[in-house]
């Protein structure tokens, strides 16, 4: 009876408790993930969050998250200060606690409700038919010298009189949700319509923390932190919108930024993208053969060496001690949500990359 009565005055507790149950089992069948909650619900929220927020010519996100930041700043202080007044004795330390439990439990099953779920999808591995499987030496050789090759092509043709554009936001996301347009037509399954990237209202902070952009799955809205060198933009734009529509996993982000930029009519946009994963890949045949990759990047173009340069500067710059704990946060993140490599699983994106030149010859990277 005692039980009973404690469910009946803790409604609210039973049915979070019931959701959250709920959507971990069922984040231990991918398939039932794949059909139910990603091509099925979670297109209908994320589209009807898109719908209503996408508009706004301004981050209704960062908003959120600045209230939120808000209220826990003033929350510490009258803690603080009841505390000192009052004495421990007399602070209700118990139903304080209960209460951050319960937001940390509405939490949980809003965010996976939102969007969580899509981290224990199927994914690419089943759309394409592609193997994560770890690759050989030989294999990141191969991606290494045809990514080397393409970014020295790439950077014979880019206007560099024209990357001011890229500041341009409105055509810059434009042009990115452009590009999932054309690749919707060979995909269906990457409609990412309608449109709502924005530019993040904390760029400048953003830097101190290594952030590039992120997807938020509160609003829908994919922010994107405009204030990195621009001729990066691109990538970071479709890979955002790779989140927007639906792949949670970093590695499959990265897949369809290149797979979106690859036929783009920009070459701003197949010049960031081939950038972004020759660095990936190389990075990881360093890990095997160093020698190699100090070879390739010695007969890289100039003005590409200037990019890495100007890259390297740029977040240097930014150093700072917070940036490590803040790394370890979102790797610890990372690796509770399926992706066991933490800040690494961005670099998996080569195994993607090698899956699909094996499937598809070296000309369709």
């Amino acid at each position: 009876m005692k039980r009973l009565h404690w469910m009946r005055n803790n409604k609210a507790w039973v049915l979070l408790g019931g959701l959250a149950l709920m959507i971990k089992l069922v984040s231990f069948f991918p398939g039932v993930v794949e059909k139910y909650y990603t091509r099925g619900v979670y297109v209908l929220t994320s589209k009807a969050q898109r719908l209503l927020l996408g508009w706004l010519p301004f981050s209704v996100g960062d908003l959120f998250y600045a209230a939120v930041i808000v209220f826990l700043i003033i929350w510490c202080i009258r803690a603080i200060r009841a505390l000192l007044h009052r004495g421990q004795r007399n602070v209700r330390w118990r139903s304080g606690w209960m209460r951050f439990l319960f937001a940390l439990l509405l939490l949980y099953v809003v965010f996976y409700a939102l969007w969580g779920l899509n981290y224990s999808r199927q994914g690419i591995a089943a759309q394409f038919g592609l193997s994560d499987q770890e690759v050989t030496r030989q294999d990141l050789d191969t991606l290494v010298q045809l990514l080397h090759n393409r970014i020295n092509r790439d950077i014979t043709l880019v206007p560099l009189g024209e990357r001011t554009l890229l500041s341009d936001r409105s055509l810059l996301f434009k042009q990115a949700e452009d590009a999932y347009r054309m690749a919707e037509k060979a995909y269906p399954f990457l409609d990412s319509r309608p449109g709502s990237v924005k530019a993040s209202l904390f760029g400048e902070l953003m830097n101190y923390t290594g952030v590039q952009g992120y997807y938020n799955p509160f609003t829908g809205e994919a922010q994107v932190n405009t204030t990195i060198p621009a001729f990066l933009l691109p990538s970071v734009v479709t890979h955002e919108i790779g989140h927007q529509v639906g792949y949670g996993m970093e590695s499959e982000a990265n897949f369809l930024s290149f797979l979106t930029s690859r036929q783009h009519p920009s070459i701003h946009f197949q010049y960031a993208t081939d950038f972004v994963m020759y660095a990936y890949a190389s990075g990881m045949l360093f890990l095997m053969d160093s020698a190699k990759v100090k070879q390739y990047d010695r007969t890289l173009h100039p003005q590409v060496r200037k990019d890495f340069a100007a890259y390297r500067a740029f977040y240097k710059k930014y150093e700072n001690r917070i940036e490590a704990v803040i790394d370890w946060l979102y790797g610890s993140y990372l690796r509770a949500n399926n992706q066991p490599a933490g800040e690494r699983a961005y670099d998996e994106v080569v195994f993607w990359l090698v899956g699909w030149y094996k499937k598809y010859g070296k000309e369709a990277i």
